[in-house]
């Protein structure tokens, strides 16, 4: 399975990068792609890392401006012209997505995925990690935007919340078939 990652690029205290490392060896052994931004720096490093040193591919899609950040070693690397390119082409490669921590960068390709799949544009599986809490506010404002009439499908069926990397994973496989 191809299975995008939208994460952080920055250097980032162990509590994110031990589960992020800790996902990248499970999809690794599991023998998936790694779909992700491409560079080769901070939490992005940590999840390409560990994907490559457990046995998985990498297949990366930076973008012009941060070409000289992007990993030399890649099984694939993409070059997009401008960030909306690139997510489009994240997207396209990917089977599934996953929404690790990261900045605002992170929560704009969390919320276009959400959103394509509101309207019906994709019926990719997406799983939002919530390592540390870092989520935490985020779903209380999706459950609110469900509660009130924001949503016009059940929030079940376009995000799955895990709170650990086993269970994304998991949930991932068992959306493709895959046991």
């Amino acid at each position: 399975m191809n299975i995008c990652v939208f994460l952080s690029a920055a250097d980032l205290d162990e509590r994110y990068t031990r589960p992020a490392k800790e996902f990248a060896e499970l999809l690794g052994k599991g023998g998936h792609t790694l779909v992700w931004g491409g560079s080769d720096v901070g939490l992005m490093k940590v999840v390409a890392d560990g994907v490559q040193e457990s046995g998985g591919r990498l297949l990366g899609v930076s973008v012009d401006f941060l070409a000289a950040k992007a990993r030399r070693a890649a099984d694939e690397m993409v070059i997009a012209k401008d960030l909306a390119e690139r997510k489009r082409l994240l997207l396209e490669k990917a089977d599934a997505v996953v929404i690790m921590v990261g900045g605002t960068g992170t929560l704009d390709e969390a919320t276009e995925i959400l959103e394509l799949k509101k309207h019906g544009h994709t019926d990719k599986p997406v799983v939002l990690l919530n390592t540390a809490g870092f989520y935490d506010g985020l779903k209380e404002q999706f459950r609110r935007m469900e509660d009130e009439g924001f949503l016009p499908r059940p929030l079940t069926e376009l995000v799955f919340f895990a709170e650990e990397p086993v269970g994304a994973l998991a949930y991932l496989e068992e959306s493709q078939g895959i046991e």
